[in-house]
Protein backbone atom coordinates (compact mmCIF):
# COMPACT_ATOMS: atom_id res chain seq x y z
CA UNK A 1 0.00 0.00 0.00
CA UNK A 2 1.42 3.65 -0.59
CA UNK A 3 -1.10 5.53 0.69
CA UNK A 4 -3.51 6.19 3.84
CA UNK A 5 -6.65 4.80 3.65
CA UNK A 6 -9.47 5.63 6.35
CA UNK A 7 -12.19 4.39 4.96
CA UNK A 8 -13.29 2.53 1.77
CA UNK A 9 -16.92 2.81 0.67
CA UNK A 10 -17.73 0.04 -1.17
CA UNK A 11 -21.09 0.30 -3.18
CA UNK A 12 -22.80 -2.68 -3.72
CA UNK A 13 -21.40 -4.03 -1.14
CA UNK A 14 -23.58 -7.34 -0.71
CA UNK A 15 -23.19 -8.40 -4.31
CA UNK A 16 -21.00 -10.33 -6.06
CA UNK A 17 -17.59 -8.12 -6.40
CA UNK A 18 -18.56 -5.85 -3.18
CA UNK A 19 -18.49 -8.51 -0.39
CA UNK A 20 -15.60 -10.08 -2.01
CA UNK A 21 -13.46 -6.89 -2.06
CA UNK A 22 -14.51 -5.63 1.26
CA UNK A 23 -13.39 -9.05 2.73
CA UNK A 24 -10.27 -9.03 1.29
CA UNK A 25 -10.08 -4.74 2.49
CA UNK A 26 -11.06 -5.73 5.81
CA UNK A 27 -8.75 -8.41 6.33
CA UNK A 28 -5.80 -6.23 5.80
CA UNK A 29 -6.87 -4.08 8.48
CA UNK A 30 -8.39 -1.24 6.57
CA UNK A 31 -12.07 -0.25 7.29
CA UNK A 32 -14.87 -0.61 5.10
CA UNK A 33 -18.30 0.49 4.92
CA UNK A 34 -20.43 -1.02 3.15
CA UNK A 35 -23.20 0.53 0.77
CA UNK A 36 -26.66 -0.45 0.43
CA UNK A 37 -29.98 -0.17 0.97
CA UNK A 38 -29.34 -1.76 4.70
CA UNK A 39 -25.92 -0.13 5.21
CA UNK A 40 -25.21 1.88 7.94
CA UNK A 41 -25.93 4.84 6.95
CA UNK A 42 -28.43 3.19 3.90
CA UNK A 43 -26.87 4.01 0.18
CA UNK A 44 -29.47 3.55 -2.39
CA UNK A 45 -28.92 4.92 -6.48
CA UNK A 46 -32.57 5.52 -6.34
CA UNK A 47 -32.12 8.21 -3.07
CA UNK A 48 -29.61 10.85 -3.52
CA UNK A 49 -29.92 12.31 -0.58
CA UNK A 50 -28.64 9.18 0.76
CA UNK A 51 -25.26 9.35 -1.04
CA UNK A 52 -23.68 11.88 0.66
CA UNK A 53 -24.01 10.46 4.51
CA UNK A 54 -22.74 7.67 3.36
CA UNK A 55 -19.74 9.08 2.31
CA UNK A 56 -18.66 11.19 5.17
CA UNK A 57 -15.13 10.35 6.02
CA UNK A 58 -14.38 8.25 2.78
CA UNK A 59 -11.38 8.31 1.00
CA UNK A 60 -11.86 5.72 -1.75
CA UNK A 61 -14.89 4.59 -3.28
CA UNK A 62 -15.59 1.14 -5.25
CA UNK A 63 -18.48 1.68 -7.76
CA UNK A 64 -20.97 -0.51 -8.87
CA UNK A 65 -24.10 0.59 -10.85
CA UNK A 66 -27.69 -1.34 -10.72
CA UNK A 67 -28.90 -2.90 -12.30
CA UNK A 68 -26.37 -2.19 -15.35
CA UNK A 69 -24.10 0.55 -16.55
CA UNK A 70 -25.96 0.20 -19.54
CA UNK A 71 -29.14 1.11 -18.40
CA UNK A 72 -30.45 4.78 -19.34
CA UNK A 73 -29.47 7.31 -16.44
CA UNK A 74 -26.34 5.34 -15.34
CA UNK A 75 -23.74 7.63 -16.64
CA UNK A 76 -25.88 10.69 -15.13
CA UNK A 77 -26.32 8.77 -12.06
CA UNK A 78 -22.13 7.69 -12.03
CA UNK A 79 -20.83 11.00 -12.55
CA UNK A 80 -23.34 12.78 -10.04
CA UNK A 81 -22.14 10.29 -7.92
CA UNK A 82 -18.85 11.00 -8.33
CA UNK A 83 -18.61 14.59 -7.98
CA UNK A 84 -20.45 14.21 -4.84
CA UNK A 85 -17.39 11.97 -3.71
CA UNK A 86 -14.27 14.70 -4.67
CA UNK A 87 -16.57 17.39 -2.61
CA UNK A 88 -16.47 14.69 0.52
CA UNK A 89 -12.85 14.26 0.28
CA UNK A 90 -12.79 10.92 -1.36
CA UNK A 91 -9.01 10.62 -3.56
CA UNK A 92 -9.56 7.33 -5.12
CA UNK A 93 -12.85 6.14 -7.13
CA UNK A 94 -12.47 2.26 -8.86
CA UNK A 95 -15.50 1.34 -11.19
CA UNK A 96 -16.57 -1.67 -12.28
CA UNK A 97 -17.44 -0.96 -15.77
CA UNK A 98 -19.04 -3.98 -18.20
CA UNK A 99 -16.50 -4.80 -21.93
CA UNK A 100 -17.62 -3.78 -24.92
CA UNK A 101 -20.73 -1.98 -23.21
CA UNK A 102 -21.44 1.60 -25.22
CA UNK A 103 -23.18 3.10 -22.65
CA UNK A 104 -20.60 2.34 -19.80
CA UNK A 105 -18.07 4.21 -21.38
CA UNK A 106 -20.52 7.58 -20.60
CA UNK A 107 -20.08 6.59 -17.09
CA UNK A 108 -16.29 5.92 -17.05
CA UNK A 109 -15.61 9.68 -18.73
CA UNK A 110 -18.79 10.83 -15.88
CA UNK A 111 -16.52 9.51 -13.41
CA UNK A 112 -13.17 10.24 -14.89
CA UNK A 113 -13.94 13.98 -14.90
CA UNK A 114 -14.58 13.91 -11.10
CA UNK A 115 -10.81 14.84 -10.64
CA UNK A 116 -10.30 11.88 -8.49
CA UNK A 117 -7.46 9.49 -9.04
CA UNK A 118 -9.39 6.74 -10.98
CA UNK A 119 -9.06 2.63 -12.40
CA UNK A 120 -11.76 1.21 -14.36
CA UNK A 121 -12.26 -2.18 -14.37
CA UNK A 122 -14.34 -3.60 -17.58
CA UNK A 123 -15.17 -7.28 -16.96
CA UNK A 124 -17.10 -10.01 -19.43
CA UNK A 125 -19.56 -11.81 -17.88
CA UNK A 126 -19.29 -13.46 -14.38
CA UNK A 127 -18.63 -17.42 -13.38
CA UNK A 128 -20.69 -16.61 -10.53
CA UNK A 129 -23.72 -15.68 -12.43
CA UNK A 130 -24.27 -19.63 -12.56
CA UNK A 131 -24.03 -20.04 -8.52
CA UNK A 132 -25.47 -16.56 -7.44
CA UNK A 133 -27.42 -14.49 -9.90
CA UNK A 134 -29.69 -15.16 -12.57
CA UNK A 135 -28.45 -18.53 -13.89
CA UNK A 136 -29.09 -20.10 -10.53
CA UNK A 137 -32.19 -21.16 -11.13
CA UNK A 138 -31.82 -23.09 -14.12
CA UNK A 139 -29.02 -24.62 -13.41
CA UNK A 140 -30.52 -26.36 -10.46
CA UNK A 141 -33.56 -27.16 -12.77
CA UNK A 142 -30.81 -28.47 -14.93
CA UNK A 143 -32.13 -26.55 -18.16
CA UNK A 144 -30.33 -23.58 -19.35
CA UNK A 145 -32.87 -21.99 -21.96
CA UNK A 146 -31.46 -18.48 -22.82
CA UNK A 147 -30.96 -16.26 -25.95
CA UNK A 148 -26.86 -16.77 -27.06
CA UNK A 149 -27.43 -19.28 -29.86
CA UNK A 150 -23.80 -20.78 -30.26
CA UNK A 151 -21.90 -17.90 -29.61
CA UNK A 152 -18.69 -17.70 -27.28
CA UNK A 153 -17.82 -15.75 -24.00
CA UNK A 154 -14.66 -15.75 -21.83
CA UNK A 155 -16.34 -15.49 -18.11
CA UNK A 156 -14.42 -14.01 -16.16
CA UNK A 157 -14.32 -15.13 -12.19
CA UNK A 158 -15.38 -12.84 -9.42
CA UNK A 159 -12.80 -13.68 -7.39
CA UNK A 160 -10.49 -12.58 -10.19
CA UNK A 161 -12.37 -9.40 -10.54
CA UNK A 162 -11.98 -8.68 -6.19
CA UNK A 163 -8.19 -8.74 -6.56
CA UNK A 164 -7.65 -6.58 -8.99
CA UNK A 165 -10.00 -3.95 -7.71
CA UNK A 166 -8.34 -4.28 -4.14
CA UNK A 167 -5.34 -3.90 -5.94
CA UNK A 168 -6.64 -0.77 -7.30
CA UNK A 169 -7.95 0.82 -4.26
CA UNK A 170 -4.82 -0.05 -2.28
CA UNK A 171 -2.06 0.47 -4.69
CA UNK A 172 -1.04 4.27 -6.97
CA UNK A 173 0.30 1.66 -9.69
CA UNK A 174 -3.27 1.22 -10.74
CA UNK A 175 -3.86 4.93 -10.96
CA UNK A 176 -5.37 5.64 -14.84
CA UNK A 177 -5.55 2.58 -15.81
CA UNK A 178 -8.30 0.67 -17.30
CA UNK A 179 -8.07 -3.11 -16.81
CA UNK A 180 -10.39 -5.97 -18.95
CA UNK A 181 -10.98 -8.45 -17.38
CA UNK A 182 -11.45 -12.01 -18.98
CA UNK A 183 -11.61 -15.33 -17.83
CA UNK A 184 -8.59 -17.86 -19.59
CA UNK A 185 -10.69 -19.74 -22.59
CA UNK A 186 -13.59 -18.81 -24.62
CA UNK A 187 -17.10 -21.34 -23.88
CA UNK A 188 -20.20 -21.64 -25.43
CA UNK A 189 -23.24 -22.15 -23.22
CA UNK A 190 -23.01 -25.44 -25.21
CA UNK A 191 -19.64 -25.69 -23.11
CA UNK A 192 -20.44 -24.44 -19.89
CA UNK A 193 -23.60 -26.56 -19.78
CA UNK A 194 -20.62 -29.50 -20.33
CA UNK A 195 -18.53 -28.24 -17.43
CA UNK A 196 -21.39 -27.42 -15.17
CA UNK A 197 -22.26 -31.28 -15.61
CA UNK A 198 -19.03 -32.56 -15.44
CA UNK A 199 -18.64 -30.91 -11.55
CA UNK A 200 -22.00 -31.42 -10.25
CA UNK A 201 -22.62 -35.28 -11.78
CA UNK A 202 -26.10 -34.70 -13.29
CA UNK A 203 -26.86 -33.72 -16.88
CA UNK A 204 -27.47 -30.12 -17.08
CA UNK A 205 -28.56 -28.90 -20.77
CA UNK A 206 -28.33 -25.91 -22.89
CA UNK A 207 -31.45 -25.14 -25.18
CA UNK A 208 -30.95 -22.11 -27.58
CA UNK A 209 -34.71 -19.48 -27.05
CA UNK A 210 -34.92 -16.55 -29.12
CA UNK A 211 -34.81 -13.19 -27.25
CA UNK A 212 -38.69 -12.81 -27.42
CA UNK A 213 -39.34 -15.59 -25.66
CA UNK A 214 -36.53 -14.50 -23.32
CA UNK A 215 -38.01 -11.21 -22.57
CA UNK A 216 -40.93 -13.23 -21.64
CA UNK A 217 -39.27 -15.43 -19.62
CA UNK A 218 -37.81 -12.33 -17.45
CA UNK A 219 -41.07 -10.45 -17.35
CA UNK A 220 -42.80 -13.63 -15.79
CA UNK A 221 -40.35 -13.78 -12.69
CA UNK A 222 -40.47 -10.01 -12.41
CA UNK A 223 -37.15 -9.08 -13.82
CA UNK A 224 -36.74 -5.72 -15.65
CA UNK A 225 -36.69 -6.78 -20.09
CA UNK A 226 -34.08 -4.70 -20.51
CA UNK A 227 -31.52 -7.32 -19.33
CA UNK A 228 -32.35 -9.07 -22.28
CA UNK A 229 -30.68 -6.95 -24.35
CA UNK A 230 -27.55 -7.55 -22.78
CA UNK A 231 -26.97 -10.64 -24.36
CA UNK A 232 -26.30 -8.85 -27.88
CA UNK A 233 -23.15 -8.58 -26.19
CA UNK A 234 -22.50 -12.12 -26.51
CA UNK A 235 -24.23 -12.24 -29.72
CA UNK A 236 -22.35 -9.97 -32.22
CA UNK A 237 -18.93 -11.63 -30.80
CA UNK A 238 -17.61 -8.01 -29.64
CA UNK A 239 -16.41 -9.99 -26.66
CA UNK A 240 -15.54 -13.10 -28.53
CA UNK A 241 -11.66 -12.89 -27.02
CA UNK A 242 -9.37 -13.51 -23.85
CA UNK A 243 -8.16 -10.88 -22.43
CA UNK A 244 -4.88 -10.66 -20.19
CA UNK A 245 -6.02 -7.93 -17.98
CA UNK A 246 -6.15 -9.92 -14.80
CA UNK A 247 -2.22 -11.02 -15.62
CA UNK A 248 -1.56 -7.01 -16.41
CA UNK A 249 -2.64 -6.23 -13.10
CA UNK A 250 -2.09 -9.25 -10.83
CA UNK A 251 0.67 -10.54 -12.55
CA UNK A 252 -0.91 -14.49 -12.35
CA UNK A 253 -3.63 -15.70 -14.75
CA UNK A 254 -7.45 -16.16 -14.44
CA UNK A 255 -9.14 -18.58 -12.64
CA UNK A 256 -10.66 -21.25 -15.33
CA UNK A 257 -14.44 -21.74 -15.11
CA UNK A 258 -13.65 -25.48 -14.94
CA UNK A 259 -11.86 -24.12 -11.13
CA UNK A 260 -14.80 -22.02 -10.28
CA UNK A 261 -17.54 -25.23 -11.14
CA UNK A 262 -15.32 -28.10 -9.19
CA UNK A 263 -15.34 -25.22 -6.14
CA UNK A 264 -18.78 -24.06 -6.73
CA UNK A 265 -20.29 -27.92 -6.79
CA UNK A 266 -18.31 -28.96 -3.86
CA UNK A 267 -20.31 -26.03 -1.96
CA UNK A 268 -23.67 -28.03 -2.68
CA UNK A 269 -25.52 -24.52 -3.89
CA UNK A 270 -26.61 -26.26 -6.84
CA UNK A 271 -27.69 -29.64 -5.62
CA UNK A 272 -31.46 -30.33 -5.96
Amino acid sequence: MTSTHRTTLIIGGTGKTGRRVAQRLTARGLPVRVGSRTGEPPFDWDAPDSWEPALDGVTAVYVTYHPDLAFPGAAEAVGALAESAVRKGARRLVLLSGRGEEGAVNSEERLKAAGADWTVVRANWFDQNFSESFFLKPVRAGQLALPTADAVEPFVDADDIADVVTAALTDDRHIGRTYELSGPRLLSFHDVAAELSEATGREITYTPVSLDDYRLTLRENGLPVEFADLFGLILDGRNASVTQGVREALGREPVDFAEFAGKTAATGVWTV
